[in-house]
């Protein structure tokens, strides 16, 4: 990369750094201190707002980076996460939406612990939350070390630790002083930055093969080096019956594990009303569904228009295919308007990853301030703020993603999103939905349902092709592969809803009916909720 691409991008990125920076000094001037105010930003935004803000805290790195190289690289099956991204919503929409608004304050923890021994609980659901948040920091603490070496010439392993460490830090500052507010309106301008380049690109790229999508995909199929196979299923998840497990792995793993991301449920206690966090989910299913859509054509046009070939050797995982495609619509490395798309793209990518980042760092910190913090404090011990506790949390969060996400820096962020996803889906999901809908559900039930379900989730991704025993292994000079999937939600998943029931119908505890079915009218009508 030239001197004018790197002095354009970090250009177009500090400015978005810069006014990020100024909202959230903004809304710490003018904050109330309040528990409501820092995790929820006094729920006062309207749907529309918080539909955006949920599509930005959604449209990760994964979706940008990610899953566009991975159908660059595969074609067909890397539609795969496309399609469970959206499809996941519909559950999302369904059963998690206006229910989890009407029963919870704060966390996921809220909502499971309205009718149970509390401690226990809080506790296992809190740990939960904090473990998948900082699986998907990992992602795209990822996400912006490849992009910054794409910038800096690719092979620059010091930029990457260094860009890793910003945005560690920079996620610390806007949650730690703005909280929900800021991170909310970060998320927002962040998604319109996001929508407007991708349907830029969308654009030029459809321009460049005349609007004749036939055309767009047997040039990319063409160069792929794979002919027919590349738009057929079969790629990547097909030949043994370990890649066709790996598929129905994932699958279930995208589809299922949206409605028990931490950070994704507590956008939903922003608004006032359940009906406003309906509306919500209404509003970002549209925008989300729009940008995967568009992911589409940008992964089959960097296919067609940079190369599989050029792709994997920019970034062996395909993390560089959105940057490279713009440099290329552009007219190539050494025009001005390759270098303006390239630096555009690369301000809305860096700009995409602090946003999201954001997102994750305060649901977390809010996990152990509000749940692990309240119910680990001794009786005795001087009571502190959950609001500086969660202060505190974040600054702990911040440094463990930045370790991790320097370990994982050579894997695909689409990829380490759906491990992120599988042990959401095995740990939160089952208690969650088992203490919506299951009357006799126990706090035996409940412990058993996150821990069941995120102990074999977290052993199997490392007894798996992903921690050791191939050449794209974390470790690849070792092996402890006992685990053939590289995904462990198949397993994970129905590990965490058996753990539930079998908790529950061995627990001696008489459900409280009482408690029960004051949640049940709370849920289904928003009485008394908070």
């Amino acid at each position: 990369m030239t001197g004018s691409h790197q002095t354009l991008a970090f250009s177009l990125f500090s400015v978005f750094v810069a006014i990020t920076l100024a909202i959230t000094t903004w809304v710490s001037r003018n904050r109330q201190g309040s528990a409501e105010e820092f995790y929820a930003g006094g729920r006062l935004f309207s749907p529309m707002e918080n539909g955006f803000a949920i599509a930005g805290d959604y449209m990760s790195a994964a979706s940008f980076l990610g899953v566009t190289g991975l159908i660059a690289l595969f074609g067909y099956d890397g539609l795969l996460y496309v399609v469970g991204f959206l499809v996941a919503w519909l559950l999302v929409l369904f059963l998690v939406a206006e229910l989890v608004r009407n029963c919870g304050r704060f966390t996921l923890a809220d909502v499971v612990a309205a009718r149970m021994n509390e401690r226990p609980v809080r506790i296992a659901a809190g740990t939960s939350s904090v473990t998948v948040s900082v699986l998907y920091l990992v992602a795209q603490m990822v996400g912006a070390g490849s992009l910054v070496a794409l910038l800096l010439g690719g092979t620059s392993a010091a930029a990457r630790a260094w860009t890793v460490i910003g945005v560690g830090a920079l996620m610390v500052i806007y949650v730690s002083l703005g909280g929900m507010r800021a991170t909310t309106w970060i998320q927002i301008v962040k998604a319109v930055l996001l929508l407007s380049g991708t349907v830029a690109l969308t654009v030029l790229v459809l321009l460049r093969f005349h609007g004749d999508f036939d055309r767009l995909l047997l040039t990319a199929a063409e160069r792929s080096g794979h002919g027919d196979a590349f738009l057929a299923p079969g790629l990547k998840y097909g030949g043994d019956w370990t890649a066709r497990f790996d598929f129905i792995s994932l699958g279930l793993a995208l589809v299922l594990g949206t409605a028990g991301l931490p950070h994704i449920l507590s956008r939903f206690y922003t608004v006032p009303t359940a009906r406003a966090a309906r509306c919500s989910a209404l509003w970002s299913i549209g925008l989300i569904g729009g940008f995967y859509l568009m992911t589409i054509i940008l992964g089959f046009g960097a296919a067609a228009i940079v190369g599989p070939d050029a792709v994997r050797g920019s970034n062996a995982a395909g993390n560089t295919a959105v940057p490279l495609l713009a440099l290329a619509l552009g007219g190539g490395a050494n025009s001005t308007a390759g270098t303006v798309l390239f630096a555009v793209v690369a301000a809305i990518a860096f700009a995409t990853i602090l946003a999201v980042v954001a997102g994750i760092t305060l649901a977390s910190s809010a996990s152990v301030a509000h749940d692990l913090y309240a119910s680990l404090r001794r009786r005795h011990a001087k009571p502190r703020s959950e609001v500086a506790v969660a202060r505190v949390a974040s600054v702990g969060i911040g440094v463990v993603a930045i370790a991790l996400g320097l370990l994982a820096r050579d894997l695909n962020v689409a990829f380490l999103v759906g491990l992120a996803f599988a042990v959401a889906a095995s740990a939160n999901l089952p208690v969650l939905l088992y203490s919506l809908f299951w009357r006799g559900f126990t706090t035996r039930g409940a412990v058993w349902a996150v821990y069941g379900g995120l102990v074999p989730a977290l052993a199997l991704v490392v007894l798996s092709p992903v921690v050791s025993g191939s050449p794209e292994s974390l470790f690849p000079d070792v092996d402890f592969q006992y685990f053939p999937l590289q995904n462990p939600g198949l397993v994970s998943i129905p590990m965490g809803f058996l753990a539930g029931w079998l908790g529950t119908v061995t627990s001696d505890e008489i459900p409280d009916e009482a408690k029960h079915a004051e949640t049940e009218v709370r849920a289904l009508t928003g009485a008394g909720a908070a």
